[in-house]
């Protein structure tokens, strides 16, 4: 059974995209649709850049979920379906939108929108994440708890077995850190974000995007999209634009994420847009479970090789 993964901020590049818009129209047709949503060329900032621009988080998130949709029609266009669905943070917009929950205009303002709350919820400089290595997530809070020193840190992204990222105020960031390694940590990296994700400090941009969540007009999910913030499927629209809101300041809990799908019978992993972080993460996980990228047309006819040697169930 197979399962369609979309990627988050960070996964994007100068180029993402270009190479399947040129060879395949269904692609070419996402990102003039994403061009008209926005009101300007977010396919131009895909496919050249500058880099700089690419990276602010308005730019980002919307250039993320158009790369991705436009890989998500190609695969369904060569007869490619999922039984269930999910991203990574940003990405569970995609799969909302691949699920036919959401409509791709829709999303993609959203998501600027959501970019720009994130950033402004906390001063540049104020806040901080960073990636823990090869700690268990229970020494991780741990250390956040007694470094906290009343700040907030906590832990944001919970990836995979001995991989996650905290955030919060600077200052008790570095303190965790510096716990953390006291417990036992391989490493401590600081992570090159804008603002820190996933945690207390965000709470006001959950604020500011909930009413917008809630007035767009929705479906329910044609498959499942497991959510992040609980690991549980959503199969329902309201459901689904809940667990949106909640995941603006509520850890994001990939590895859960990823054992509930393979509980539930996937056992190829698709990771469908730019980069590959999701599949490392997913081999990372449980190396007996297939993770295949997405991203242009190579990647594209390797993914169609192994599925068919593999045999893999389509939804």
């Amino acid at each position: 059974m197979i399962a369609f993964v979309f990627p988050g901020q960070g996964s994007q590049r100068v180029g993402m995209g270009k190479a399947l818009s040129e060879a395949f129209p269904v692609c070419r047709r996402t990102f003039e649709e994403a061009d008209e949503a926005l009101g300007e060329p977010i396919s131009r900032l895909c496919f050249d850049g500058p880099e700089e621009q690419l990276a602010l988080t308005r730019n980002t998130q919307p250039a993320v979920l158009a790369a991705s949709v436009a890989v998500d029609r190609l695969l369904r266009a060569r007869g490619h379906a999922p039984a269930f669905l999910a991203g990574h943070s940003l990405g569970e917009y995609t799969a909302h939108v691949a699920a036919g929950t959401l409509g791709l205009a829709d999303a993609l303002r959203t998501v600027r929108r959501r970019g720009t709350y994130m950033q402004e919820a906390v001063p540049v400089g104020e806040g901080a994440m960073a990636a823990v290595l090869g700690l268990s997530a229970e020494l991780v809070s741990q250390a956040c708890v007694e470094a906290a020193d009343g700040d907030v840190v906590s832990a944001a992204n919970l990836n995979a077995p001995g991989q996650v990222a905290i955030a919060g105020h600077a200052a008790a960031v570095e303190r965790a850190g510096k716990r953390a390694k006291e417990l036992g940590a391989r490493r401590v990296m600081p992570l090159p974000v804008s603002a820190p994700f996933h945690c207390a400090l965000m709470k006001a941009a959950e604020d500011r995007l909930a009413p917008e969540l809630r007035s767009l007009v929705v479906a329910d999910p044609a498959a499942p999209v497991v959510a992040n913030v609980d690991a549980e499927p959503k199969r329902t629209g309201r459901e689904s634009i809940e667990a949106l809101i909640r995941q603006v300041s509520a850890p994001v809990r990939w590895e859960a994420v990823v054992r509930r799908l393979m509980a539930d019978g996937v056992t190829t992993f698709i990771e469908v847009g730019p980069g590959g972080v999701l599949s490392g993460l997913i081999r990372k996980i449980d190396r007996a479970v297939g993770a295949i990228c997405v991203h242009d047309p190579a990647s594209l006819e390797a993914a169609e090789a192994k599925l068919l040697d593999t045999g893999a169930v389509v939804g």
